[in-house]
């Protein structure tokens, strides 16, 4: 990963509360796991950006590197990894990720 893409990925994660990479966008998501991560969130009623990671090469590659997490999408909150579809889902029925959400003050339906 270049420089430039670490710090563009760093810039996104640092300016937005709540953040997914993904593939698509939160109105049409391209993947059966993107959908499920942007299903979460709108279900907790969290207010979040999204990167299409399909629009930029770079951006897709690149945040393999970032997190060392090989799958996308990837959620961050407050600028801390917090996991993929997977790990978004086992955190909303444990009630985790509603925690963490409130934790780091953001706001929750």
């Amino acid at each position: 990963m270049t420089d430039t893409t670490n710090a563009k990925i760093q810039a996104l994660v640092d300016a937005n509360p709540v953040l997914l990479f993904m593939k698509g966008t939160p109105l049409f998501p391209q993947c059966g796991f993107s959908n499920r991560a942007v299903s979460i969130l709108n279900h907790l009623g969290v207010a979040f950006e999204s990167v299409d990671v399909l629009q930029d090469q770079d951006v897709r590659q690149g945040i393999k590197a970032f997190s060392d997490w090989p799958t996308i999408p990837q959620l961050y909150v407050k600028g801390e990894f917090v996991g993929g579809s997977d790990i978004m889902m086992e955190m909303y029925e444990s009630g985790e990720l509603a925690e963490l959400l409130s934790e780091k003050g953001v706001d929750i339906a």
